[in-house]
């Protein structure tokens, strides 16, 4: 682990909220997943943390909906462990604002007229609700 300056360690990496410009050929979201794993999946085209991504990435998001369908279907309700692990992920993949300030990556706000999509306050309010 190389030395870095005060500047690098202070400095924060700025990306634009939104959709980013070049996203490549993904996939959709699996027909058979909870509509909220779907919608997850869905928003992360629409957020500026996605320009970061690589396929690897995308695939880790993938598994991600998968687990958090499986979930959300699980007739036994929420396991503890399971959703520890799905919210580590998430938070891999810098999905809210706590997990981009920790990686010190700010998106830039959108203008007042554009709001988040419901999808996405949706996912945000379940995340809440389960403890993430």
């Amino acid at each position: 682990m190389g030395h870095r300056s005060k500047e690098e360690q202070n400095s924060v990496t700025k990306a634009p909220s939104g959709a980013p410009a070049d996203l490549p050929d993904l996939p959709d979201a699996d027909p058979l997943w909870h509509p909220i794993a779907a919608d997850w999946y869905l928003s992360l085209r629409e957020s500026g943390q996605a320009a970061f991504y690589q396929p690897s990435d995308w695939a880790v998001a993938r598994y991600a909906a998968d687990l958090m369908s499986k979930v959300l279907m699980s007739e036994r309700g929420p396991n503890g462990q399971l959703v520890a692990a799905l919210n580590s992920v998430m938070s891999s993949l810098l999905t809210t604002e706590g997990d981009r300030r920790r990686a010190r990556m700010e998106l830039e706000r959108l203008p007042a007229g554009r709001q988040a999509p419901a999808s996405v306050t949706a996912i945000a309010d379940y995340r809440s609700s389960i403890g993430g």
